[in-house]
């Protein structure tokens, strides 16, 4: 592939962003200031990045619990992000949602939930809206492993493609949902298979390289935007901390640890380093570092709600 196609420093800049914040995340959840569990995408940051570079700024994006990259890497403020984490009114959800109910309208990140497959029947009813409006808009439905074992998942598959539905739905295959590994849920791997058999387009993407990834992405949606219907991506990748919470898994005994040094030994994160000259990296991470000190003070300096907004949202 010729790199010259895309912007390594851009994307270096994102992913590099994403990968330092979610890590001043871990450094700080033991401190008590975040007010929520955290999920963090430490390892497979670089599905969002490849992804979302894809978009236009306004297709919509919908992502699970581990939403944090898909959030930043579709634009959502950093600012907001941490305010939210630290349950202070300015952020996105004016410190209603915490880490696991991120929303950004500006930017047209329709949102996370807590609870596993539930933004699937939501984003294929916007897309349902985009059709219905002959927008060109599409929509992406970000989605672990897990939530493929839900029910409306393949409803909305069925209901997608009988449709012709603009939507993406993206599959960050990590291989456990929580703690249990695939082996133990899927009696049948092929989810290309799986997909395809409802006349949804299926691709897969394995390497780990997000330079391999943008131009598979980029692909696959111009082709849903070309009225070609719903098409499901799934990306292999591998998260390096917890299912929930800060810390490393290295004396985990659900999993092989060598998965994660696998992971590592291929971030995408180095393989962009290589393609830029040294002095502008340590440049560029100098910058993302002070950017993500000022997220985490106006985190800290700003209020929480007062009482008086208790009822705020609240139908009564």
């Amino acid at each position: 592939m010729n790199n010259k196609m895309y912007d390594v420093e851009k994307l270096y800049r994102k992913l590099l962003f994403i990968r330092l914040l979610e890590l001043k995340v871990a450094a700080e959840y033991p401190k008590d200031n975040i007010k929520s569990p955290v999920h963090l995408s430490v390892g497979q940051e670089f599905v969002s990045v490849g992804v979302c570079e894809a978009l236009n700024q306004d297709d919509l994006v919908c992502a699970t619990y581990r939403g944090h990259a898909a959030y930043l890497a579709k634009g959502g403020s950093a600012n907001a992000f941490v305010a939210e984490l630290y349950g202070k009114s300015a952020g996105c959800a004016k410190g209603r949602g915490g880490s696991m109910h991120l929303i950004e309208p500006n930017v047209n990140f329709l949102g996370t939930s807590a609870i596993v497959a539930t933004g699937i029947p939501v984003a294929t009813g916007h897309a349902l809206a985009m059709t219905m409006r002959k927008s060109p808009q599409i929509v992406v439905c970000f989605i672990g492993d897990g939530a493929t074992e839900e029910g409306c998942f393949y409803e909305s598959l069925n209901f997608a493609a009988l449709k012709s539905l603009p939507i993406l739905f993206v599959v960050e295959n990590n291989g456990f949902a929580i703690h249990e590994p695939l082996s133990k849920r899927w009696a049948n791997t092929d989810l290309i298979n799986r997909a395809e058999s409802f006349g949804v387009s299926a691709y897969q993407h394995s390497d780990g390289d997000l330079l391999t990834l943008v131009p598979l992405a980029t692909r696959v949606i111009e082709s849903i935007r070309s009225g070609h219907g719903p098409a499901l991506l799934e990306v292999s990748c591998c998260r390096w901390l917890q299912h929930v919470g800060p810390l490393d898994e290295s004396d985990v005994d659900y999993r092989d640890v060598s998965q994660i040094k696998n992971s590592k030994l291929i971030d995408p994160l180095d393989k962009l380093a290589g393609f830029l000259d040294m002095k502008l990296c340590k440049q560029i991470q100098t910058e993302m570092n002070e950017k993500i000190e000022e997220a985490f003070k106006f985190a800290e300096n700003a209020a929480f709600p007062s009482a008086s907004e208790v009822y705020d949202y609240v139908y009564r």
